[in-house]
């Protein structure tokens, strides 16, 4: 398993770090500035967004990592862990250095990683590979979890390099419609799948009942297509983690899931009923897993609120109570 996660982790070690250099005058981090860069710490994550360092006649800056907040991932263990992330810049001429991890565990130990930019020697990529196998000797499962970081990492950065218009959620629409993008997927009743903007009366699709977590079927009985608009949207990540123990070796899968809903969509949460912009990290959602027919908890680990491009939203309505499932999770009717 190591060695698969080491194969990965230079991939998209190198393109995360060549993405965010490339706008940039270009310089190879050194070896003395990868391991100095070990010790810069930032006193308060959740309120130190720019941090500068002095070193002899040198400079220094720890930028939060686009703005982004921290990244919480649990295990099914129950165990929380944090992944801060900021760029390391050197004043002198603002070049990319790197990008370093700080990844706080539950008992507030903390572990940092450095990924150097793109042009780096070597030694230098040798180094930060013999670190955070070092790292994942003490802290289980690290290399795991910095894989999936810099994968979701890689996906964004991929859609940012396409087409794909995007609106600052200042720009976009918010109003009364409670609604889904067409791109989203319905469950049906015979296992099959349809988007939202090819699903029509009549169809049967699978719901779920907030209390009983059991599965119903019920055919859609108004379905509104609302006018296109540049629309806020919701985009909320959710993560599970499945684990097995074996005699020699322990299998971790990261799972998870996207859906995509207007702002004041209403939310099945395991505390209760929430509209998608109350919900917060670490809030617990529920979905249909057809292999186990069981109800599984996912939890809230990103949300972004931004409008992707002008079209129209879509609402649907049974003559049941119980919630739709979309993308595999469970969402409210109006």
């Amino acid at each position: 398993m190591k060695i698969y996660f080491s194969t990965l982790l230079v991939f998209l070690s190198g393109f995360i770090s060549l993405e965010i250099i490339y706008a940039q005058d270009m310089r190879a981090i050194t070896m003395a500035e990868y391991n100095m860069a070990k010790s810069f710490e930032i006193n308060n994550l959740d309120t130190e967004t720019y941090v500068k360092y002095e070193v002899d006649s040198d400079t220094y800056i720890l930028d939060r990592y686009e703005m982004r907040n921290p990244i919480f991932i649990t295990g099914d263990d129950g165990k929380r862990k944090r992944i801060d992330v900021y760029k390391l810049i050197a004043r002198n001429g603002l070049y990319d250095l790197g990008i370093i991890f700080y990844y706080t565990t539950e008992e507030g130990k903390l572990y940092t990683a450095i990924v150097p930019n793109y042009l780096a020697d070597g030694l230098v990529w040798e180094k930060y590979f013999e670190d955070i196998h070092s790292i994942d000797d003490q802290e289980k499962n690290f290399v795991l979890k910095l894989s999936y970081v810099l994968s979701r990492e890689f996906s964004f950065q991929y859609m940012k390099s396409t087409n794909v218009e995007l609106v600052d959620v200042e720009n976009a629409t918010y109003g009364s419609d409670i609604c889904f993008p067409g791109d989203q997927i319905i469950s049906l009743e015979n296992g099959n799948k349809k988007l939202v903007d090819n699903i029509e009366i009549g169809d049967r699709i699978a719901l779920l009942n907030p209390i009983t977590k059991s599965i119903s079927i019920s055919p859609v009985t108004k379905l509104t297509e609302h006018e296109s608009k540049y629309y806020a949207i919701a985009s909320i990540t959710l993560i599970k983690v499945y684990k097995s123990d074996y005699v020699n070796k322990t299998e971790i899968s990261l799972q998870t899931k996207n859906i995509r809903v207007t702002p004041n969509h209403p939310m099945e949460t395991e505390s209760g009923k929430k509209r998608a912009d109350e919900i917060r990290i670490g809030d617990i959602l529920f979905s249909w897993n057809k292999s186990t027919f069981n109800i599984d908890k996912y939890e809230v680990y990103d949300i972004v609120e931004l409008s992707q491009k002008k079209q129209p939203v879509y609402s649907i309505e049974t003559n049941s109570n119980s919630s739709i499932l979309l993308n595999d999770i469970a969402v409210r009717q109006k």
